[in-house]
């Protein structure tokens, strides 16, 4: 799950302040666990998680069922990082960012690492399975899981695309919350993952170029890394961005958004658009800090968007949510 989380708090800081971060022999067991887990990231993770449940949620008070959901990938969000980083010790351990973690700076060993990740995901999919009613967010989150370790993880070292890869768990939070709720995966769900998706592109491709040195040195398949002057990378975040205005507005055709969240997502993404336009006409690492930061600031802004017009006109967000997926198969 890494996605939206890992990269707000992980990239915001330039690549020196993790090369020049002292690691005291104090550091405690607990300290090193806490850094595998990244709880700050984890917190992130699951905001997206309870605002995707309570955009879905027809009251101002989200049911149990979101509470749950919550709990219960947090859990699998602590596992799935510590695995990552079981998975990835060998190419942090070649970054700036990354080379004092735990398991590169050897102060955890594999095994244990491995027993506490596996225990975290499975604590956290029986718990899904025992307290949220309907299966399918445990099974969104089961596929959040697998395609975040065992698919992204692995390609980032042999695949460009690995963006793309990785932006499907990145976009599926929302959805588990969503479905926490609804017990359905419907259009709403799917205007969730949409925009979270495509916004990930030049999110990711911005934080990439401003790293590209690092993980050149890794040996990622990064697009910045093999793109010397940058313009295939400016021109995957224009059209990206280009096509996150479009389909940030698929809210407003299911008729789950009104003008204001339109006038509002249009603006938000015509600035993101002019940044990465910005960038293409000087591929710096100020501008593509720039790109990140009006990435960042999209998000809170569309999300805000909707949760506001979802608590103002609850009657018709509840009656606009469009056919279920079983609904469809039931038909004639």
């Amino acid at each position: 799950m890494k996605a939206v989380a890992a990269t707000f708090v992980e990239t915001v800081l330039p690549a020196e302040a993790y090369s020049n971060r002292p690691q005291s022999a104090a550091d405690s067991r607990l300290a090193d666990y806490l850094q595998l887990v990244r709880p700050r990231v984890a917190v992130m993770v699951l905001v997206t998680v309870a605002l995707g449940g309570w955009l879905a949620a027809s009251g101002l008070a989200p049911p149990m069922a979101l509470w749950h959901a919550v709990l219960g990938v947090g859990l699998v969000t602590a596992g799935a990082s510590i695995l990552n980083q079981l998975l990835e010790r060998d190419t942090d351990a070649r970054m700036y960012r990354t080379r004092h973690r735990p398991l590169p700076a050897g102060r955890l060993g594999a095994y244990e690492v491995l027993t506490l990740g596996s225990t975290a995901s499975v604590t956290g999919f029986v718990y899904l399975a025992l307290t949220v009613p309907d299966p399918t967010a445990a099974l969104v989150t089961a596929l959040t899981f697998v395609l975040y370790v065992f698919a992204y993880t692995p390609t980032k070292r042999t695949t460009t695309l690995n963006t793309l890869i990785g932006a499907v768990p990145g976009a599926l939070p929302p959805v588990i919350g969503w479905s926490a709720v609804t017990g359905r995966l419907d259009a709403g769900a799917v205007a969730l993952f949409l925009i979270v998706f495509v916004w990930q592109v030049p999110h990711f491709l911005a934080i990439a170029w401003m790293y590209r040195d690092d993980y050149a040195r890794a040996g990622l398949k990064m697009l910045p890394v093999g793109d010397p002057d940058g313009r295939r990378t400016a021109g995957r975040m224009i059209g990206y961005a280009l096509a996150l205005v479009v389909v940030s507005l698929w809210p407003v055709l299911i008729g789950r958004a009104g003008a204001v969240y339109a006038a509002g997502a249009l603006a938000a993404g015509l600035v993101f658009v002019a940044s990465a336009w910005s960038f293409s006409q000087d591929a710096t690492r100020l501008r593509a800090r720039r790109v990140m930061t009006a990435s960042l600031v999209y998000l809170p802004v569309v999300y805000g968007l909707l949760l506001i017009g979802s608590r103002t006109a609850p009657a018709q967000v509840a009656s606009a949510s469009g056919p279920t997926i079983s609904q469809e198969e039931n038909r004639p």
